[in-house]
């Protein structure tokens, strides 16, 4: 019935207009030197009261008259669907931003109906208010009569409902500068320089896998590329140019098993994988190739941690993997990944045995991220067979302070612990009562984060410890050019032998200036100490006439190889005696400062 008077009002009043316009406001169609103004203008000239006539104030008031019988007819409409808003109001669901989702605001009331300045020949603006009243809402958005519209409750993205830039190990930036449906760009670029206060003569860093060269400029990585993604095809690279595509693969031992030059085909990417994205629970990723590690919290790309320099937890643990993860998201925010890998950071496997792993994630609070990584099965030394390896790694970072109006504005801390050992051939987890040795590792890290004039600046302190016998996760340093492979075969200055006691603790404060998300300058102070002779000291760790090309054997005073993996036989070979034999500079102490500059789009 409603609808039908609202047909008859509305067709009352477009009759009503039409007449109105016909009489009051005709259009400019005079040809050129006639006067063009319409009988409402000429009325108004010559009334300087500017009064209506009997026939205008007559329609006047018959449109005050439809809008009030319409106004009527939509109160009494709207009551029943203002009570269910209040319903809906009151048991609210959750928005993808965290908070809750308000009701629906019914239409604003239309404005008072009044003359307005108009151009000859238009509608005034109270008439066309009226129609628009009287016809009511567009057909399309209109329910019927009592009805309650319950919106749709949509699947959000995954750990998309909160801001995670203040995150240790995530990138900051929050804009994409350009985005297509089937491709996201993305490059970056590290640049740094370090002050070695050891002074090394031959400027080479040992026992880090971020800093590798004093007194120089240095390409840390150039990458370019991004996220491929279209009808659920999901795919991803990013190159890594300069020092990262030497360095990376050099701690890698797997490719010394067996042949073809893995190193080279893989040295100049960082990630790379394809995969499908399943439509179910709050999604399943199925991806194949080289992905990032998550042991360690740090992130491989320096721009998004909050130290250059992470501690040994971290630094000493894989970066990447190479085979199949599947990322299962049973909530918004939980994930739960499993891994089938080729091995502990490797892009073979050293030797028969794979590894299995996996990460699960969970973000109950906007402030609050907790990760578990778990590795086992592996057969990770190269060469021996029947040695495996296990390794548990667990974060928390706990955002307490958010305050953007203060001058402190945010601080957060991250605290990550881990645990793990081999067993099997002549070593085990608990000692010799075990099957041999203890080959085993103990670690942890914990940063503190603040942030200040609106995240312009950003300061952190942090550190952590490690304690590593039988060495099979410390770096090994790059003394006379060795590797992860040729150390596997001998390492006659830095042994990794079952029982080598490695200590180490360290400590850093690293000041970041950010004025603009996709830059970060940086400075940063690290201490390092461990107990035994590791840091490289004044003299170098490469030999008088640079590298010998066989990093297995001693080297002789003269830089000469020995060709002899025992010291009583490498004193022989060189002419007898300790000061035939060559030794680098290895010291227990090490401090240094450097400076960079990372972009990232």
């Amino acid at each position: 019935m409603r609808k039908w008077v609202r047909s008859g009002l509305a067709f009352g009043l477009s009759m009503l207009v039409s007449l109105s316009v016909c009489d009051v406001g005709r259009g400019d169609d005079t040809k050129a030197g006639n006067d063009s103004k319409s009988a409402v203008t000429k009325a108004a000239e010559n009334r300087p009261e500017a009064g209506l006539t009997d026939r205008e104030r007559w329609l006047l008031e018959r449109v005050e008259q439809l809008e009030k019988r319409v106004a009527d007819l939509e109160s009494k409409d709207a009551k029943p669907a203002a009570e269910a808003a209040g319903a809906r109001e009151k048991g609210a669901e959750p928005s993808v931003y965290g908070g809750m989702a308000p009701a629906t605001k019914a239409a604003a009331s239309a404005p008072s109906a009044g003359l307005t300045s108009a151009p000859a020949g238009a509608v005034p603006s109270s008439m066309a208010t009226s129609i628009a009243a009287a016809i009511g809402p567009n057909k399309e958005s209109s329910t019927s009569a009592g009805a309650t519209q319950v919106p749709e409750k949509k699947k959000i993205e995954p750990f998309s409902d909160y801001d995670w830039t203040w995150l240790n190990g995530n990138p900051r930036t929050k804009d994409i500068y350009w985005d297509t449906k089937f491709f996201t760009p993305e490059i970056r670029a590290d640049i740094n320089y370090v002050s070695d206060f050891n002074h090394p003569t031959d400027h080479s860093i040992g026992g880090s896998s971020e800093l590798f060269r004093s007194s120089e400029v240095q390409l840390e990585q150039f990458g370019v590329g991004g996220d491929f993604h279209y009808e659920n095809v999901r795919g991803r690279f990013m190159t890594q140019f300069g020092m990262y595509s030497a360095t990376t693969p050099r701690n890698d031992p797997s490719p010394g098993h067996g042949q073809w030059d893995l190193v080279s085909a893989y040295r100049y990417l960082s990630e790379a994988y394809g995969g499908y994205h399943f439509n179910v629970l709050h999604g399943v990723n199925v991806d194949a190739g080289i992905f990032l590690s998550y042991i360690g919290l740090f992130s491989y790309y320096n721009f998004d941690n909050w130290a250059y320099q992470p501690s040994y937890v971290s630094s000493n643990t894989p970066w990447f993997f190479e085979g199949v993860r599947v990322q299962i998201f049973p909530t918004a925010h939980l994930k739960i990944e499993p891994w089938f890998i080729n091995g502990w950071q490797s892009y073979a496997s050293a030797n028969h045995r794979p590894g299995l792993g996996g990460q699960i994630k969970w973000t109950p609070k906007p402030w609050l991220n907790i990760i578990s990584n778990n590795y086992g099965l592996g057969e990770d030394d190269l060469f021996i067979k029947g040695r495996s390896r296990i390794h548990t790694d667990n974060s928390v970072e706990v955002k307490y302070f958010d305050k953007p109006e203060k001058t402190l504005d945010k601080m957060a801390f991250s605290f990550t612990g881990d645990l793990g050992c081999e067993y099997g051939s002549g070593v085990s987890c608990y000692g010799n009562h075990k099957g041999g040795p203890k080959q085993s590792f103990v670690g942890y890290m914990i940063y503190n984060r603040f942030w200040f004039h609106r995240d312009l600046f950003g300061l952190t302190i942090g550190g952590g410890q490690i304690n590593n016998p039988g060495r099979y996760l410390v770096l090994v340093p790059p003394i006379n050019g060795a590797t992860a492979i040729t150390a596997a075969t001998n390492a006659p200055y830095f042994t990794g032998n079952p029982g080598d006691p490695f200590k180490a603790w360290d400590s850093s404060i690293t000041f970041d200036y950010m004025p603009k998300q996709y830059i970060t300058f940086r400075a940063e102070y690290d201490y390092r100490h461990a107990n035994v002779p590791y840091w490289t000291g004044q003299g170098g760790i490469t030999p008088p006439t640079g590298n010998t090309g066989a990093p297995q054997f001693f080297v002789c005073s003269n830089g000469s190889s020995s060709g002899q993996t025992s010291l009583g036989a490498a004193e022989t070979a060189c002419g007898g005696g300790l000061n035939s034999v060559w030794f680098p500079d290895l010291r227990k102490n090490e401090s240094f400062i450097d400076l960079s500059i990372m972009v990232k789009f």
